[in-house]
């Protein structure tokens, strides 16, 4: 199982909430593990409301919670 709070250790080079959703991203091609525990919430001026949505989203690999720009159903 990954920890979020264990991937912003490894990586204090990240400065912005896209940055991490990348990490998380490349995490979850190459660790092998299919559970995320979010157990803390990211500490950047630019997370989102609807971070733990667009987390669970980078892990999974769903484009349309881990893209801010992306057309929700209904926004015709």
């Amino acid at each position: 199982m990954l920890y979020l709070s264990e991937i912003l250790i490894q990586n204090p080079q990240l400065h912005s909430f896209d940055q991490l959703l990348t990490v998380i991203a490349d995490q979850a091609k190459t660790s092998g593990e299919i559970h995320l525990k979010i157990d803390i919430k990211p500490n950047y001026g630019d997370t989102p409301n609807n971070w733990e949505d667009r987390v669970e989203g980078a892990f999974s690999g769903v484009y349309s919670v881990t893209h801010k720009n992306a057309c929700m159903p209904g926004d015709d």
